[in-house]
């Protein structure tokens, strides 16, 4: 239910959408009138040489009598061919041609200037020659530079102003609209998102019933002496539906929700984005109660202490600072109330300033869903999906661990579109297997042709993984196995189905994964007596999990419980800073131990295999046949060997 007031009528003197009619100012009024001067002298001159460069072209494509010489007229004059003459400051007339070519050239138009002083016998030279004159008055001069100059300047300006409204209406006011807010407006009543849209986010929707409880009923809170918080700042992985809470927590409470994004403040004009950041508080202020929400907030909030600047005062710095004086200046109303809500994926990288308290009083974290929370994206996401009478979402939520919300709403609506190219009555599970195996691995590049021998080393690379993956202790069960390239450049690939969630992993279970991802390479130089490129992806996998075992988990006994490795974004993974402080002897032995992980992991999948080489040449013949094989035909291989036991 929405609370009282949550919808207000525009202001006075607004039109009736997300943008005010006045804009804030962008300096001091005396500043202001500097700049409104200089920029109204600068189009004057612009419309002056607009005007004479517009006489320039259009004078000589008008229509004008020849100019001869006085003397030459005389001579006309005297000769009897000059029929009618205007006398004013220059002398025109017609007079006859003597070979004309046509009729229309039998006459001619004429124009001279007599001599300094006029020529007095002049008039009398007409009247003999009965040529018919008259007088001209002298032009007015002020009217003459007002149809000139003025009129033209006039229609020019006239133009740019017309030019300039429709710019401004299309861009949202101002010269070009630079310095309004692009925060898209959504009212109440049409947000159309609740908690009942997001799943996996229990843990979030507890922390937001509370902003919820401080827009509904301030007066409660009030009441005690609480003060309202001003903003929250929601942080997580890619894809954990950030936004999409945002937008639900204003459809809970019932308010207005201003949605934008931190680079839609940063322009590559000086001022724009402090101009916006104004803008967007001031209609928010206008329009509360109201949600504002800062969609990758990093674009503007990034740390200002970081690394030697040569420019101290750049456009997001000015922006920064514009949003930190807002949010101090921001006055929480208690019967009207404004919270700002932000979302990055980065917060290693936020400026201190803009996380104290006081700020963004609320941090709420966002993580991939766990089991039960995939269900429940599931479900969400399925409800418009016509699923078969067999489909089990709990299996399809145990087979998709690590996925995000959005990477679960990819893939449920990748297994509908396989179904309907199948003509098929509903989505059955083998249609979300191929949908997983396409969101991870890319369409199938069944034109690709490779010769028997790249297709029978593939297929004991990828039985190799699989039957390492079922005979460590800790492998994940094998659930697919196929040599069918895919179009992000896999020849094959094995898949892995976790039997559950896991958030600590032991040394042991790590050595286990290595083991995994070196038992392809370790199978081509057994079955094959070589080996190939295939492996370059598992050997950097197999590297970059050794080396953070050494440098950041302390699963060396060389080098102890101490962390070598540099700082690394909380929910991108990627490393900023290397560590390079360590000595040369230290970076020597991160390198050996790493080495000696790999191959101490590498000689015991190689074992493995060796072991249990009857299983590897069964499998991948079967494989080599059949193209893909499900992970049933690995565990019947091993239990068909003699005295091989069967884990699983």
């Amino acid at each position: 239910m929405a609370a009282p007031n949550s919808v207000r009528p525009p202001a006075a003197g607004r039109p009736g959408r997300n943008v005010p009619d006045r804009r804030p100012p962008d300096e001091d009024p005396q500043t202001q009138l500097k700049r409104q001067l200089r920029g109204g002298i600068a189009y004057l001159g612009a419309a002056l040489i607009g005007v004479w460069l517009l006489q320039m072209v259009m004078g000589p494509l008008m229509p004008r009598a020849a100019e001869i010489p006085y003397s030459e007229f005389k001579t006309k004059l005297a000769a009897g061919q000059v029929i009618d003459v205007t006398l004013g400051s220059q002398i025109q007339g017609v007079m006859k041609n003597p070979a004309p070519k046509s009729p229309q050239d039998a006459t001619s138009r004429f124009v001279t200037v007599a001599p300094p002083g006029g020529d007095l016998d002049l008039l009398k030279e007409l009247g003999a020659a009965h040529v018919t004159y008259r007088a001209e008055a002298p032009p007015n001069p002020i009217t003459s530079f007002i149809f000139s100059w003025i009129v033209p300047i006039m229609l020019i300006a006239g133009l740019w102003s017309l030019a300039g409204r429709n710019l401004a209406a299309r861009a949202g006011g101002g010269i070009f609209g630079v310095g309004r807010s692009k925060a898209t407006e959504v009212k109440a009543e049409e947000v159309g998102v609740t908690f009942a849209d997001v799943g996996g986010a229990d843990e979030a929707i507890a922390e937001l019933q509370e902003i919820i409880q401080f827009l509904k009923t301030p007066q409660k809170f009030a009441r005690l002496g609480g003060r309202i918080p001003k903003g929250v700042l929601l942080v997580g992985p890619p894809g954990t539906g950030k936004t999409l809470i945002a937008k639900a927590t204003a459809g809970e409470a019932g308010v207005r929700f201003f949605e934008t994004s931190g680079s839609e403040f940063v322009e590559m004009f000086v001022g724009v984005g402090a101009a916006r950041v104004r803008d967007l508080f001031e209609q928010a202020r206008a329009a509360a109660p109201a949600i504002v929400f800062i969609d990758e907030i990093d674009a503007i909030g990034q740390s200002r202490g970081g690394g030697i600047r040569l420019v101290t005062n750049d456009e997001r710095e000015q922006t920064l600072n514009q949003l930190l004086a807002e949010i101090d200046g921001f006055k929480a109303d208690a019967e009207n109330p404004v919270i700002i809500m932000a979302a990055t994926n980065r917060p290693e990288i936020l400026d201190p300033a803009l996380l104290r308290a006081g700020r963004f009083d609320r941090q709420v974290a966002l993580g991939n869903p766990d089991l039960t929370g995939r269900l429940q994206i599931l479900k969400i996401h399925s409800r418009k999906i016509l699923l078969a009478p067999d489909f089990d979402l709990e299996r399809a939520a145990r087979v998709t661990p690590g996925f995000s919300g959005a990477d679960l709403a990819n893939v449920i609506n990748e297994a509908a579109l396989l179904s309907a190219r199948r003509n098929a009555e509903g989505v059955t599970f083998t249609d979300f297997e191929a949908a997983i195996e396409r969101v991870v691995g890319g369409l199938e590049q069944r034109s690709r042709v490779m010769n028997p021998k790249e297709r029978q080393t593939v297929a004991f690379h990828e039985c190799g993984h699989a039957l390492v993956a079922s005979l460590v202790p800790s492998g994940d069960p094998v659930s697919k196995i196929s040599i069918i390239p895919r179009s992000r450049g896999a020849l094959g690939y094995t898949m892995q189905m976790p039997r559950e969630d896991r958030y600590l992993v032991s040394v042991e279970e790590l050595e286990d994964r290595i083991a995994v991802m070196m038992g392809g390479r370790a199978a081509e130089q057994l079955m094959c007596g070589t080996i190939s490129t295939g492996a370059v992806d598992d050997i950097q996998r197999a590297t970059q999990l050794a080396k953070r075992m050494v440098t950041e988990f302390g699963m060396s006994e060389k080098l102890g419980a101490v962390r070598y490795a540099g700082q690394r974004l909380q929910y991108l993974g990627n490393a900023v800073d290397e560590g390079t402080d360590s000595s040369a002897e230290t970076r020597e032995t991160i390198d050996a131990e790493v080495r000696r992980i790999v191959g101490e992991q590498f000689a015991r999948a190689e074992a493995l295999l060796t072991t249990h080489r009857d299983a590897l040449t069964r499998v991948s013949a079967d494989l080599l046949q059949a193209e893909s094989l499900d992970g049933a035909a690995v565990r019947e291989a091993l239990a068909r060997e003699q005295g091989t036991p069967v884990s699983r």
